[in-house]
């Protein structure tokens, strides 16, 4: 079919698959849901090139085709094989692909955070026999353990209990410190707890982090010195996240090395919001991690595995 412009989209949001891309239209008008391999394609239902897919015309006439994959390694899981670019759910609670040999998977699960509240003091996830998740359900205790439960993130007055449409005015907010980057090198996550919204409500926040690049020169120590402490990029950089660019440059200071067996990590941090441009032209917000100082010692992560039980290092961040 021609395009025809002006362009006139749905003015539904797009709603895919879970693992399915969102990708142009032949026109440039309208992003679709990609197809998946072996799904019949044309110019207006393209295959997900994301997963290196393509639209083979040679087998179907009238202007449609089928989605192949470009040549690659198969995956082995458990004994059975997958052909490349091929998606498939090897339990209810996981969506994976297999790209060239490598398996990547997306939980189909909700991983959240739920900490008591004066409207569920006591959650519990709770596994039901026809679902394949675990849901949150709210077990009911009595009025005095109901609120000496959620009182721990309200204001101390004996003269009333908070009600739950006054839960801002009563709040006192708490702040953990953000948790050790999940990366030495490279990007990677740090979260941290708080109730400062407007429920009140103890929930998980994340921020991306880099300690520094995997590729990072490293300065020569000065003499009489065994340590880079926080070295500043002499040139700036784009962050790269999900195959997105940062719209602007930055020039942030990482950790350095040490030559005594000491390692660096960030030890007093702030959090700025960065914005990232797609391929697709698609761009989004998200928070990130940069350092300001770090500090060096001998209490070091080890394998790039910072949620080792021996490992408890936590960085001083912002609490704005």
């Amino acid at each position: 079919q021609a395009c025809t412009f002006p362009c006139q989209c749905p003015s539904q949001p797009l709603q895919c698959p879970v693992g399915t891309s969102h990708v142009w239209d032949a026109c440039g008008c309208c992003k679709v849901c990609a197809q998946q391999l072996g799904e019949l394609c044309s110019l207006h239902r393209p295959c997900d090139h994301h997963k290196g897919l393509y639209c083979d015309f040679s087998k179907i006439h009238r202007g449609s085709g089928i989605c192949l994959a470009h040549e690659g390694a198969t995956c082995d899981l458990l004994g059975k094989i997958y052909l490349n670019g091929e998606s498939f759910q090897p339990t209810c609670k996981l969506q994976c692909i297999c790209m060239d040999g490598a398996i990547g998977c997306i939980p189909l699960c909700s991983d959240d955070l739920r900490l008591p509240s004066p409207e569920c003091p006591n959650p519990r996830r709770v596994k039901f026999h026809n679902k394949c998740c675990e849901e949150w359900v709210c077990e009911e205790g009595s009025e005095e353990n109901h609120f000496g439960t959620a009182m721990a993130v309200f204001r101390e007055d004996p003269a009333h209990k908070p009600e739950l449409n006054n839960l801002q005015e009563n709040c006192l907010v708490q702040t953990t410190e953000w948790s050790t980057c999940s990366r030495s090198c490279g990007m990677g996550i740090s979260t941290r707890v708080t109730n400062n919204n407007p429920q009140c409500r103890l929930e998980k926040e994340t921020r991306l982090c880099m300690v520094r690049p995997c590729d990072f020169s490293m300065e020569k120590t000065k003499k009489g010195k065994k340590c880079v402490r926080t070295p500043k990029q002499r040139q700036s950089l784009h962050f790269e996240f999900s195959g997105c660019t940062s719209s602007r440059s930055y020039r942030p200071r990482f950790c350095g090395s040490c030559s005594d067996g000491r390692c660096c990590t960030p030890f007093l941090t702030s959090t700025m919001d960065v914005e990232f441009h797609c391929p697709e032209g698609d761009f989004f917000q998200r928070k990130m991690m940069f350092i300001k100082m770090c500090s060096c010692h001998y209490d070091c992560p080890r394998d790039n595995d910072i949620f080792l039980a021996t490992y408890h290092r936590r960085m001083i961040g912002d609490h704005i």
